[in-house]
């Protein structure tokens, strides 16, 4: 059996990854094409409890670095446990999220070296690197304003707005370097950015 596609989905808070990864997930299953549908962190039992325990805005105290490997943890049980399965039975799997948040969050927002998050995230990079990321590009403020601000119960959303303003600069950053980035700028209706990414992984031979 032929190894699915790992498909990526990036961008800051309020782009609306999560509209469009719905979206691409409902126009493979309209068009009979196996996929998996996940997120990042979580997608998994173990996954799901380490996101809680990241995004739990009383945990005030939790160092940069710590933050950093529990990212890598339960990116790790997801690879492992989830996504490389699906590969192997020829799914198609959306991700939304992975390694480049890390990079950008981490290091850019939070000052980690990126040694340190690659080191940690070695074995997500190794065995499951993704072959396409899309990444929805707006600026923080604009995108803040569509989402209705930064969720209160949300300990990375309550950053500040130059947190947000360094992610932001290190997205532009990735999609230089990286060619397997590819840049859409969600400005229309939904649909038309669905569309939009649809005819990019068509173009691309990723699905039909």
């Amino acid at each position: 059996m032929t190894r699915g596609k790992f498909i990526t989905f990036e961008g800051t808070e309020g782009v609306g990854k999560s509209t469009q990864v719905k979206l691409l997930a409902d126009y493979l299953e309209k068009t009979g094409q196996p996929y998996l549908l996940t997120r990042e962190p979580g997608g998994e039992v173990i996954a799901e409890s380490i996101r809680k325990i990241i995004l739990d805005a009383k945990n005030t105290s939790m160092c940069d670095e710590a933050e950093a490997l529990l990212y890598a943890a339960s990116r790790a049980q997801l690879v492992k446990n989830v996504i490389l399965p699906a590969l192997e039975e020829g799914k198609t799997v959306i991700c939304d999220r992975y390694v480049h948040s890390s990079v950008v969050y981490q290091c850019y927002g939070r000052g980690l070296s990126e040694k340190f998050v690659l080191d940690i995230n070695a074995f997500a990079l190794e065995n499951c690197p993704p072959v396409l990321t899309i990444l929805l590009e707006l600026p923080p403020d604009v995108a803040f304003k569509r989402k209705g601000g930064a969720d209160k119960t949300d300990r990375v959303e309550q950053s500040g707005e130059q947190f947000f303003d360094r992610v932001a600069f290190g997205y532009s950053k990735i999609k230089e370097k990286d060619e397997k980035v590819l840049t859409i700028v969600p400005l229309g209706e939904r649909e038309e950015t669905s569309q939009t990414i649809i005819n990019a992984l068509k173009e691309r031979g990723l699905i039909k």
